[in-house]
């Protein structure tokens, strides 16, 4: 089995291509970034056709011309990706493997913003996002890692390895590098390479994604629901009650974060049961928080309210039981049949809640401060309304543009503290999978190998970017709601 270049015979044709457009588009970068220079005030011209033009001559020509080279690189793009389905193995080399590697990610993302930009008049806000470019790329960026994670953790698919097993002769070797006959597999190489102890790249990373998607959103939603919690009656009543709640919360956030991150999942603070002892209170907060939703909603009609009620609190209660119980943890007396599931990152999952919940808590107090003293919160006093009414059916909807950008924004705050937790070893199982943890072993030899490190890296960062450019459009989008 001879090793895979990185695009095969694919890259004859189209590698010259892209590298000729990529020159283009700086080299017209540039030259537009002069003449803008000097320019003078930008004229309104009129066309043949009636239809006014703000730009003409040579930079309106250059302009033009840029636009069709970042078409062209756009369509080489689609080339790289859509080719190699009617190729045969290898022949256009990694990128086109890895392409079909991801081909249920390109279904799944093809799907939704096809769903999406049809109903997109229907959906609200997130249907807002579509009409924003730059929050349609970091919805993408975002979508893929979360279809990735997706269909890796449920299907098993994507990964061409078991992301634990050791090849023998494959340590630190080069993307493409064949495996030896016999190797359990999906596919005959390793696409990005084998790590310092000849695992396989490829599959780390992708089986890192499952890791971070399913604790960093998650996280960052509990973080809310006790940061909304707390901070909306401290905003709505004010006096000594806010007073004692934003004294704690500035204790917490006085605390440098790494330093409290290392704290709370070194093994010491583990075995005093502190971290269980957290869990069992900050996983309370979304029971209250969901019992005074429903409750302030249904209260005028009990026998509704109590038919929505019990199953929802019940299928909570038991969700909550099942995550504090931990087997050998201080917080260990549900029965076995009882416990639905264990969380082994519970330590790193309740450390993300602590550290983030108190900084929500004050934008929420802060916007709660802002809107009780708007008419319609007047309004709904006059009318009798209760005190969680007001505060969850009239104040919270109307801060959730902030909210929502504010949690995309999080959420990738979170990635890179989980990211930095994994680069220094805590909390984490030795050979987890996720990203911080595979770029701490392959900046061990970075001068030497690059590829270990580089591609949990660069999946760390383009989930960062999407996360950030979601939350740009997001607030472009909310701001003209």
């Amino acid at each position: 089995m001879e090793p895979l270049t990185w695009t095969g015979s694919l890259g004859t044709i189209l590698n010259p291509l892209f590298g000729g457009a990529i020159l283009l588009f700086v080299i017209g970068g540039v030259v537009l970034s002069v003449m803008r220079f000097f320019e003078g005030p930008v004229t309104l011209q009129t066309n043949p056709d009636g239809t006014l033009q703000s730009r003409g001559g040579a930079i309106g020509g250059l302009q033009s011309a840029h636009k069709y080279v970042s078409l062209a690189i756009i369509g080489i793009v689609l080339a790289y990706i859509l080719i190699p389905f009617v190729m045969g193995y290898g022949q256009a080399g990694i990128v086109g493997e890895l392409s079909k590697r991801f081909l249920p990610v390109w279904i799944a993302l093809v799907v939704t913003f096809g769903l999406s930009i049809k109903f997109k008049r229907r959906l609200g806000l997130y249907g807002k996002l579509f009409d924003s470019t730059v929050g349609m790329i970091g919805f993408g960026l975002v979508m893929f890692w979360v279809f990735t994670a997706f269909f890796v953790g449920v299907f098993d698919w994507i990964a061409t390895h078991d992301y634990l097993s050791q090849v023998s002769g494959l340590k630190n070797k080069v993307p493409g590098v064949p495996v030896p006959e016999g190797t359990t597999g999906a596919l005959p190489h390793y696409l990005l390479g084998g790590d310092n102890l000849a695992r396989d790249v490829f599959s780390r990373v992708v089986a890192g994604s499952t890791f971070v998607i399913a604790i960093a959103p998650l996280a960052t939603l509990f973080a809310f629901m006790v940061g909304i919690t707390l901070g909306l009656p401290a905003g709505y009543y004010s006096g000594r009650l806010d007073t004692i709640l934003s004294f704690a919360a500035n204790l917490i956030l006085a605390f440098p974060v790494i330093l409290l991150f290392y704290l709370l999942v070194t093994p010491e603070i583990v075995l005093t049961g502190i971290p269980s002892y957290m869990a069992a209170v900050l996983f309370f907060f979304p029971l209250v928080f969901f019992f005074v939703l429903l409750n302030s909603r249904y209260y005028t009609q009990p026998r509704k309210r109590t038919a929505i009620m019990v199953p929802v609190l019940g299928v909570l209660i038991w969700l909550y039981l099942s995550v504090i119980n931990q087997r050998g943890t201080k917080i260990d007396f549900l029965p076995e049949w009882f416990d639905g599931f264990d969380i082994s990152v519970l330590v790193v999952f309740v450390s993300v809640v602590f550290v983030n919940a108190p900084t929500v808590f004050r934008i929420v107090r802060g916007l709660t401060l802002d809107l009780r003293t708007r008419d319609y919160v007047a309004a709904a006093q006059t009318r009798g309304e209760g005190a969680w009414y007001i505060m969850l059916w009239e104040i919270l909807p109307n801060a959730r543009g902030p909210l929502i950008v504010d949690f995309c924004l999080r959420i990738g705050y979170t990635t890179i503290l989980l990211g930095t937790l994994g680069f220094f070893g805590l909390g984490l199982p030795p050979e987890s999978p996720d990203w911080g943890s595979t770029i701490n072993e392959g900046r061990k030899l970075l001068l030497v190998f690059a590829h270990p490190a580089l591609p949990p890296a660069i999946a760390l960062m383009s989930l960062v970017l999407g996360l950030n450019l979601l939350a740009d459009g997001l607030r472009e989008e909310s701001l003209r709601d």
